[in-house]
This record gives C-alpha cells, sequence and structure tokens, in this order.
C-alpha cells in the first residue's frame, strides 16, 4: 500500500518535528485520532475481500504502533526537557535564608516569675530553691497533713516505686517543701520566695500536670495576719499595674496554716470583658494563711517564741489573668506563632522601678 507508506512518513516526520507536547498531541490526533490518517484507512479495511484485508490489517497495525511508540518516546523526552526547564526557573539558592530569623522571645511563665520575684525583692524576700522530687516527710508529714489527707492518694499524686524501707519518693505536688527545707536549715528570721514546678495528676482547660507555683514565707518574732495583708495587697496592685485593686480575704482552711485565708482581687466583666479592678465581681487568686505551729515544731522552730505567714500562687493562673491568655493548655503546647504574640523581649527584665511590662 503506497498510500500507507507515504502516511507513515509524514506522520512520523510530524512526531520527530513536534517541539512541544501540545504539538506532539496534534500529530497524534492527525494520525490515530477519530478522523487521523490511519484511522481513515482502518475504516476502508470493511471494504475488501476476507485475504486482501488480513494482510492489509497487518501492515495497518505495524504502522499504528510504530507511530504511537514514536509518539510515547516522543512524549517522554519532552516531558523530560519540560521538567528539567520548570526546576531551571524555579531553582532556590538554598544557601539563604528563605525568611528573616525569628527574633527570641521570653516565655509567659518566665517573665510572670520574674515579675513576682521582682516585687517581691523590693519587701526583702531573698529566692530560695528545692529539689522536684521529694519525700513524703517534706511534701506531706512536715506540712501537717495527715495520712488520710486525699492529696496523699495516687489520684492526686505522681509516686515513683516503692523502696527498700517501704517509703517512696514522689514529684513534689507544691513549692512548700521548700519552705519545709529553709526551715530546717536556716533559723529565723526567715523571708523568702520559692518559685518553680509542681505535679499533680489533673490535665484539662484551667489544669496541667505540670504547672509552676510562687510561695512565699516569713517567720520571725513579731509577724502577725495585719503584715500577711499588706504584703499580699500591695503585691497585688503592683503586679497587676492597677493603683486601686480591691482585695478581700476569705476564711478557708489549709492544714499548714492557722488561721488560713483565700485571697480574691476585684473584678468588672462587663461587655464580656474582663478587667482587673474596682467591679462588681471577685476573682480568686491565691491561698495564704499564718504558718501553723506543728510545722514550726517539725522543723525544729518553738512556735511559743516565732511565728510567721505563708502563702501560694499557681503562675500560670495570674499570668492568664493579667495578660488574657484564655486556655491554660498553650502554656505548654511550644507554638512559635503563640510565643511570638504573647512573648517578651530578651534582656527587656522587669523591675519594680522600671516597670513590670513595657
Amino acid at each position: 500500500m503506497e498510500e500507507l507508506e507515504t502516511i507513515r512518513a509524514r506522520a512520523l516526520e510530524a512526531v520527530a518535528a513536534a517541539a512541544s507536547l501540545e504539538a506532539l498531541e496534534a500529530a497524534r490526533v492527525a494520525a490515530l485520532g477519530k478522523k487521523g490518517s490511519i484511522s481513515g484507512l482502518m475504516g476502508r479495511l470493511g471494504a475488501m475481500g476476507p485475504e486482501e484485508r488480513k494482510a492489509a490489517g497487518a501492515l495497518l497495525n505495524a504502522v499504528k504502533d510504530e507511530v504511537a511508540a514514536a509518539i510515547a518516546a516522543a512524549k517522554a523526552g519532552l516531558e523530560a526537557k519540560a521538567l528539567d526547564e520548570r526546576l531551571a526557573r524555579e531553582r532556590v539558592d538554598v544557601t539563604l535564608p528563605v525568611r528573616p530569623a525569628r527574633q527570641g522571645r521570653i516565655h509567659p511563665i518566665a517573665q510572670v516569675m520574674d515579675e513576682i520575684t521582682a516585687i517581691f525583692a523590693q519587701m526583702g524576700f531573698a529566692v530560695a530553691e528545692g529539689p522536684d522530687i521529694e519525700d513524703d516527710f517534706h511534701n506531706f508529714t512536715a506540712l501537717n497533713i495527715p495520712a488520710e489527707h486525699p492529696a496523699r492518694q495516687m489520684h492526686d499524686t505522681f509516686y515513683f516505686g516503692e523502696r527498700a524501707d517501704g517509703g517512696r519518693h514522689l514529684l513534689r505536688t507544691h513549692t512548700s517543701p521548700v519552705q519545709i527545707r529553709t526551715m530546717l536549715s536556716q533559723q529565723p528570721p526567715i523571708r523568702i520566695i520559692a518559685p518553680g514546678r509542681t505535679y499533680r495528676c489533673d490535665s484539662d482547660m484551667t489544669h496541667t500536670p505540670m504547672f509552676h507555683q510562687v510561695e512565699g514565707l516569713v517567720i520571725d518574732e513579731h509577724t502577725h495576719m495585719g503584715h500577711l495583708k499588706g504584703c499580699l495587697t500591695e503585691f497585688v496592685r503592683t503586679f497587676f499595674e492597677v493603683d486601686e485593686v480591691p482585695v478581700r480575704f476569705r476564711p478557708s482552711f489549709f492544714p499548714f496554716t492557722e488561721p488560713s485565708a483565700e485571697v480574691d482581687i476585684g473584678c468588672s466583666r462587663e461587655g464580656g470583658e474582663l478587667k482587673i479592678g474596682p467591679g462588681k465581681g471577685w476573682l480568686e487568686i491565691l491561698g495564704c494563711g499564718m504558718v501553723h505551729p506543728n510545722v514550726l515544731r517539725a522543723c525544729g522552730i518553738d512556735p511559743d517564741r516565732y511565728q510567721g505567714f505563708a502563702f501560694g500562687m499557681g503562675v500560670e493562673r495570674v499570668a492568664m489573668l493579667k495578660y488574657g491568655i484564655p486556655d491554660l493548655r498553650t502554656f505548654f503546647e511550644s507554638d512559635l506563632r503563640w510565643l511570638e504574640h504573647y512573648g517578651f523581649l530578651p534582656f527587656d527584665l522587669p523591675t519594680v522601678t522600671g516597670g513590670l511590662t513595657r
């Protein structure tokens, strides 16, 4: 079939001349499409006799396969060429930074602990620290917490394995053991704050298994409840940077203080916005009281001669109130976007004279 050879040559020539995938597709349609030159010859086979149709069909299929193979090879070559051109066009110099370097931020927890420390340092408090892993005596017994107290149970406290003597170490449930260690190692007068991590079996929107506390302790011969109230009232007004913050002390109970109190601060919730200061609402922020005589005795201090007060607060709680952070869990999610929003600039250290927040 002379016509078939001509069609074959033209088809292969068109495929070879195709400089783009679009041109190659046009060559394919012209040869193998429904109205293509080779497809047109295939339509004539029905008018031929059996022997002639058999011979012509074999030739047509051979040409069709040859053209299809040429198209496939050309397509692979053109796609590879297009990919190379795209890679060259979109080449990125990986030796250069892809974005400006992030500026470091101080975490709100660290910032608030520094703010609290700065305030109490102005009042003459020293910072004391202790281990995160404690024993039963320092964490419970010396603090006048009875054996049947719920805080000693497994559902509230992280315990380690039992020791040879039957005792168990635990992750401290508050920073109060630092107070005990200080009273055991120092003679009054004592005036300390104890910031640090604490651990309890709890996790929801307002509780996490690990959180931070700051506790304070004053022991001397003349301290009384009025000193405690004045100290905490001054702290609240300085920390929240509001001149007049209503403060009230509600009677409460803690095993390690007597009398004990919860401290509330005034607030308003007008328009759905929480604002610290004069208002119709109250917010509980910390617990306090006069140190129980049993605690003094456990530490070898004569309660007939010495007395003092103690207080404790959750760092995350006061940070949420001051800086409007709605969910406690976000403190621990390591989200750089969150830290850039709520974090503080390095070296911008809080001071009472220079300002806690700038």
